[in-house]
């Protein structure tokens, strides 16, 4: 037995292979053990800084990620003890079999890693957005989801460095100050998506509008449904999803719907000149009474000019800040009791009656 297991096959022993696909078997089995047990050790310091933190949607999140980064980095230090076999080390490319198998491991360490930090950035906005919850301004859930998607980016962005870096032996340093003239050009490249980028950071602080908000730009009337790193989403009112550079909602007039005191209504009526000046007086007092609602806080109604063609008389009334459906129904009761009181006093529109003579 013993001279089996010092056999050597492909540059190793047979005890070394037993001993590695032992190492390895034992972290497959006992990896959701293990990583439960690590993520157990991570929830007690993140307990001590977040109170009331739920155990279970910790570990749920870190589990996965955590058993791979633990099963690649064990399989990696493990298969290092081991000797490459000469034969299998031929060049492709003028790389090496080994150095390629180094290089697709390295890769694989750093993914899972990074997978990792993602999922804990997950998690920590898990956190701040049920706090969030807890507050009645939509803003600070929004912010969440931008500095978690902003945090993603850019751990994303070292995930890529740290390969050029421990992978094709990229100096990283020299490269970003080589590649300083590159990266101004590129810069003034993207010089709108930086534009956009810099106005979610307006959008955020100084707080025009926030997620749920009714709102009108540029002939685009909706509810602002998401904020992101470069545009915003808004579901106009044909309930078509549009979105909009984060720029022109920070450079162009906007007017934030959700936050009027109060709906106005107008009601411009051009009556015939055959109304006499009682039924004008009439007809006023009429409207007057008719504007006197308790879901109407204002309302003012004036004889506003006199044509050639008609006496014309404006409303204008405002209500509480209801909902649009709310509104027109309160539009439409209104001017169905203007009908009915035009057709009580026999008053007639301007052109409503039109008479045509002819003559040789």
């Amino acid at each position: 037995m013993n001279d089996l297991l010092e056999q050597v096959w492909l540059d190793n022993t047979v005890k070394s292979y037993f001993i590695v696909a032992g190492v390895i078997l034992f972290v497959i089995v006992l990896k959701r053990i293990i990583s439960r047990y690590m993520a157990g050790l991570f929830f007690r310091v993140v307990n001590r800084i977040w109170k009331g933190v739920d155990k279970k949607s910790f570990t749920n999140l870190l589990v996965q990620p955590l058993g791979s980064f633990l099963l690649v980095l064990v399989s990696i230090v493990a298969l290092h003890k081991l000797n490459f076999p000469t034969r299998l080390n031929v060049e492709i490319y003028n790389y090496s079999v080994k150095q390629l198998v180094h290089a697709a491991g390295t890769i694989i360490l750093i993914i899972c890693f990074i997978w990792l930090l993602l999922r804990i950035i997950d998690f920590i906005a898990m956190i701040l957005e049920i706090k969030a919850n807890l507050t009645p301004e939509q803003s600070d859930n929004q912010l969440v989801v931008f500095f978690r998607d902003f945090f993603k980016v850019i751990i994303s962005i070292v995930g890529i460095l740290m390969m050029l870096n421990y992978v094709f032996d990229v100096n990283v340093g020299s490269m970003i100050t080589g590649l300083s003239i590159i990266g101004a050009a590129i810069a003034l490249a993207l010089r709108e998506s930086l534009e956009n980028l810099i106005a979610s950071f307006i959008i955020f602080f100084d707080k025009p509008f926030t997620t749920g908000d009714l709102v009108k730009v540029q002939q685009i009337t909706g509810i602002v449904e998401k904020i992101g790193l470069r545009s915003t989403r808004i579901r106009s009112d044909q309930k078509t999803w549009v979105s909009v550079p984060n720029k022109q909602m920070v450079d162009s007039v906007l007017d934030n719907l959700s936050l009027r005191t109060q709906r106005r209504g107008d009601l411009k009526l051009e009556l015939a000149l055959q109304t006499s000046a009682e039924r004008l007086e009439t007809f006023i007092s009429e409207i007057r009474k008719i504007l006197d609602r308790e879901d109407i806080e204002e309302a003012n109604v004036v004889m506003d000019d006199i044509r050639n063609n008609a006496f014309v008389i404006l409303s204008d009334y405002y209500t509480a800040p209801v909902t649009i459906k709310e509104f027109n129904g309160i539009k439409e009761a209104i001017n169905l009791r203007v009908l009915k009181l035009m057709e009580q006093l026999q008053i007639e529109m301007a052109g409503a009656n039109v008479e045509v003579r002819l003559s040789k």
